[in-house]
């Protein structure tokens, strides 16, 4: 009889240290995240242009022209929430066109970890 006593003490002790915590939670957002950040600045000029610059991402079959959402802040962006294996090119009619290495974008539970790149394009 002691050990039954004994036994329905401590289920409720039992039970609650086993119950999850509320703080081990994440929480995401719903916004999309650009894995692809470009800025692109011309030859010596320290400021960033996306006038008359075309970016394009690449991953395999896939392909992508990045677009500029805000022209105050002239950052191409895409692949949106679009993990792969990328290679961006950069060209501008008078420049060299640049190619990059090989950008890798991964995820975490939520979302792309977006990768920041620049490129600076050298006159012809």
């Amino acid at each position: 009889m002691k050990k039954i006593i004994l036994v329905l003490t401590c289920v409720p002790f039992l039970l609650a240290t086993t119950c999850e915590d509320d703080d081990d939670q994440i929480y995401c957002t719903q916004e999309a995240k650009a894995a692809l950040n470009v800025s692109v600045s011309l030859g010596a000029m320290s400021s960033i242009t996306s006038e008359g610059v075309t970016v394009v991402a690449t991953d395999g079959n896939y392909s992508e022209t990045l677009v500029v959402v805000n022209e105050n802040d002239p950052i191409f962006s895409g692949a949106y929430e679009r993990e792969g294996s990328y290679t961006i090119t950069v060209s501008k009619e008078g420049y060299q066109t640049q190619t990059s290495e090989i950008i890798t974008v991964t995820r975490d539970v939520c979302h792309v970890i977006p990768q920041f790149i620049h490129v600076v394009l050298e006159p012809n």
